[in-house]
């Protein structure tokens, strides 16, 4: 072979590796694209926009956020992440968006992302352990505050992209079913919420029809209907989020955790405003501190780096804090020695509660003033279907619409319309 020849074999060559390269390259950020979801199986990413958001830091943190704050404590298996069900409430958005459009409404590509990107990052504000401690380690502030706060300044990174995914979040968009399919009673998140929830948990009562479910779903008017044939579907599902709200949600054992541990962050706050010390991130000290700025850009700061880690971490030295109180709080949660709690439908009576707090001075030697750490009473409530609240239609073969309890022959539907109450009080054994 000539020099020549030898030449452009060389560089042929080279060539071809640099295209095998390129390949493999290519398809290793193609698998990237898709995640293997134990609910749905593979999830696929639909758009280089979506690959980019689930990417950001602040989306990821929700790998570090409980789904279902202390419910493992009771339920094992219940120890999945805010970022499993963010994407599979966006594959179930996927998967609607799809069927509306075999159905005839029209969707166009920036509706289809932007419906998608909204549900996605509908929980981006979820604080640690979720919904336990909100509230109470930012006082009187929601997770819908936040979470609209950290898209508006994703939104600003990304030069206003977010802009339609925003106004659906909001329900300011001009067609009304997009923000019905984000925050409704019959929506993405809960529809999978439900699912994952009882599949984690082993709590069967939650493992709905979703694919039933979507399949019935229309648009008529710009609003989200129900076919008439699906209303024993939509039944199910909500007599279905009635039992999980009361065998796993308000579960009576993870429900004392979650106040004690409530009182973990009360206590730390009120140490630290009386000069002591405890040992925390920055971040969360930031939080309890009562000079902490007002100023909106700070918060999100702090409040994008703050996880489960974090209190787990406060809890973990706390247990070791020469405040008695604290340090007894942190104990229960971090061991799981918790307070007992009983559950009643009448509220209890001041002697009962008087009677515990008695016991609680002489078994623990605390100040009087220091016992609603240790014996406090509540009350806990859950309706399952709210008619006051975007009501589900349905819609018959004829165009006809009504709301789903006029539809339904089923007493039990009309019982969870009814709000119930139940009463607790939590106590030292």
């Amino acid at each position: 072979m000539c020099g020549c020849n030898r030449l452009i074999s060389s560089s042929t060559h080279n060539t071809c590796i640099d295209s095998i390269f390129v390949y493999l390259f290519k398809f290793y950020c193609l698998r990237l694209k898709n995640y293997n979801d134990p609910i749905y199986g593979f999830i696929s990413i639909p758009t280089p926009f979506i690959s980019n958001i689930i990417q950001e830091p602040v989306f990821q943190r929700l790998r570090r956020i409980q789904q279902m704050g202390l419910s493992h404590y009771v339920f094992n298996g219940a120890t999945h992440h805010r970022f499993a069900h963010a994407l599979g409430a966006m594959h179930l958005m996927r998967k609607t968006l799809e069927i509306l459009t075999s159905k005839g409404t029209p969707i166009s590509e920036s509706e289809r992302e932007a419906a998608m990107i909204a549900i996605l990052l509908h929980d981006l504000g979820h604080g640690p352990f979720s919904h336990a401690l909100e509230g109470v380690l930012i006082e009187n502030v929601s997770h819908e505050f936040w979470s609209l706060s950290l898209m508006k300044m994703l939104n600003d990174k990304y030069d206003g992209k977010l802009n339609l995914a925003i106004q659906m979040f909001e329900g300011k968009y001009k067609r009304p079913f997009f923000n019905q399919l984000i925050s409704s009673q019959l929506d993405m998140d809960r529809l999978d919420y439900l699912k994952r929830d009882s599949f984690y948990s082993g709590v069967t009562e939650g493992n709905i029809s979703t694919d039933r479910i979507i399949a019935m779903l229309r648009v008529h008017q710009d609003e989200l209907v129900v076919e008439e044939k699906g209303m024993y579907s939509i039944e199910k599902f909500l007599l279905a989020r009635r039992l999980m709200y009361w065998s796993v949600y308000l579960h009576k054992t993870s429900y004392v955790a979650e106040e004690v541990l409530k009182r973990i962050i009360l206590r730390a706050r009120a140490l630290l405003q009386n000069g002591d010390t405890i040992q925390a991130s920055t971040d969360i000290l930031y939080f309890l501190s009562a000079t902490r700025s007002s100023r909106l850009q700070i918060d999100m700061k702090h409040y994008a780096a703050i996880d489960d880690v974090d209190i787990l971490s406060m809890i973990k030295a706390g247990v070791n804090h020469h405040d008695p109180v604290y340090s007894a709080l942190c104990e229960m949660v971090l061991n799981r020695r918790l307070p007992k709690i009983e559950v009643s439908n009448e509220p209890f009576s001041t002697d009962f509660i008087e009677k515990q707090k008695d016991k609680a001075v002489s078994k623990l030697g605390i100040p009087t003033e220091e016992l609603s750490y240790f014996v406090f009473d509540g009350k806990m409530k859950n309706m399952a279907y709210n008619l006051q609240q975007s009501p589900i239609i349905l819609i018959d073969k004829n165009g006809g619409t009504k709301e789903l309890l006029a539809g339904s022959d089923e007493s039990n539907l009309k019982m969870l319309t009814k709000p119930v109450t139940k009463y607790y009080c939590c106590y030292h054994k």
